[in-house]
């Protein structure tokens, strides 16, 4: 296959918002170990998920804000996602 430019620009920004989802998710664990929350290592990419949203509840609780690690995790995730799309319907076309 011969990539265009675009198409490896494209294809390097969906790399890169994946990379940055896994910052967040490991982020978001950390700063709930902290808090002497249970969260399994182990577990983390089926409950991460659960863990952003635990995180969402109680920065909210705390602060009367949800924290800013879980905009940072669902936009990249988002990102990833939207830049994969776009790269498929290139290659399509």
């Amino acid at each position: 296959m011969n990539y265009t430019s675009l198409e490896s620009v494209v294809l390097g920004f969906a790399v890169l918002a994946a990379f940055y989802h896994v910052v967040a998710t490991l982020l978001i664990y950390e700063n709930l170990r902290r808090r002497g929350l249970p969260v399994s290592f182990l577990w983390l990419r089926l409950f991460a998920p659960k863990y952003a949203g635990q995180y969402k509840r109680l920065t909210k609780q705390e602060t009367g804000r949800t924290g800013p690690l879980f905009y940072h995790w669902v936009v990249s995730i988002n990102t990833a996602l939207v830049a994969v799309v776009a790269g498929m319907l290139m290659l399509k076309g």
